[in-house]
């Protein structure tokens, strides 16, 4: 006994240390995390896109795998007080809220990542005061604060989120995008650039105004076509229809003719959202994003009236004309 009456506790092993460490619960890693963010500082592209570039020590930790890679961003609630949801249990807190309570969340791509800096940008279109996120964007002033859930760079898998997925011998590309579509087509373009041997690529752009043509881009295999819907009756994606309809395919890709039909889509009760994981074979790619009702019509063009197989083409609709969706 010790001078307390008290046993003397046995000294640790080799052995017992090594157990104990192997018993010790591990840290599972989630493939998304919610990141605090400032805003730093705004830059206004053209008439209807607004780069925000935004900070903060956890954007470090922060991931984009693709030139598409999507998050969610949460505005200030109805009352105008910024979003505070728990890192840790973020999702539970956001689905246990009643609706008035929540802070709205919208889907947005990520422009630039500039994790040493712990900076990220993102660009918005500025279209009025339709809804919470372009309010917030027409308004914001430096230091505003949001959360946004994006991939964590500690999660070792794939955290998906993204379409951008050419096959690894990409010969041809077929591009049709709205402005909805256009941080994640200059991505693309970009990483395409930097290639040693960019693919044979043609490119249809619509946006609101003249003023909205960016400077993108280019290598010498490039067609890129831009339509302007100010000054013309056309509705959302009617330019891009019109591409869908008379851009030049490849015959050898073309499925035998005895193909099923195309099963509808409901866009204002689904989201149009057709993709392929990981094209395995092919040289010809198409990427499809914009408004979903000229989404759906270009998936019938392509795919059953043109014969594109459904390996070879991503068809997303980011935004239905008329909704505002969470």
């Amino acid at each position: 006994m010790t001078g307390d009456g008290k046993l003397p506790l046995p000294s640790p092993s080799s052995s017992m240390l090594v157990q104990a460490q192997v018993q010790e619960p591990s840290v599972t890693r989630r493939p998304y995390r919610l990141f605090d963010v400032t805003l730093l500082h705004r830059t206004r592209l053209s008439p209807s896109l607004c780069r925000f570039t935004f900070g903060g020590p956890s954007v470090a930790k922060m991931r984009t795998c693709a030139p598409d890679q999507r998050i969610k961003v949460f505005f200030p609630d109805p009352a105008g007080r910024p979003p505070s949801l728990s890192r840790d249990t973020w999702l539970t807190d956001y689905q246990t809220m009643s609706p008035p309570n929540r802070p709205p969340r919208r889907t947005y791509t990520i422009r630039a990542l500039r994790s040493s800096n712990c900076e990220v940008d993102i660009d918005f279109v500025l279209h009025g005061s339709t809804g919470p996120a372009s309010r917030w964007a027409l308004s914001a002033e430096t230091g505003a604060k949001l959360q946004i859930v994006a991939p964590d760079s500690e999660f070792d898998g794939d955290p998906g989120g993204y379409e951008w997925r050419p096959p690894p011998h990409l010969d041809r590309l077929l591009l049709l995008a709205d402005e909805t579509a256009l941080p994640a087509v200059a991505g693309i373009m970009e990483e395409l650039a930097c290639t040693a041997h960019p693919p044979m690529t043609e490119i249809h752009l619509e946006v609101p105004t003249v003023g909205d043509c960016l400077a993108l881009p280019t290598w010498p295999a490039l067609q890129l076509h831009w339509a302007v819907r100010q000054g013309s009756p056309c509705a959302p994606g009617d330019f891009l229809i019109d591409a869908a309809r008379t851009t030049k395919i490849p015959t050898g890709l073309r499925p035998p003719a005895a193909t099923f039909p195309l099963a509808d889509i409901d866009v204002d009760r689904t989201i149009l959202w057709e993709t392929q994981a990981t094209p395995q074979d092919g040289s010809f790619y198409a990427w499809v994003a914009g408004e979903a009702g000229a989404v759906r019509t270009i998936r019938q063009l392509l795919l059953e009236e043109r014969g594109l197989p459904r390996s070879a083409t991503n068809l997303m609709g980011y935004w239905r004309q008329g909704q505002a969706r969470d």
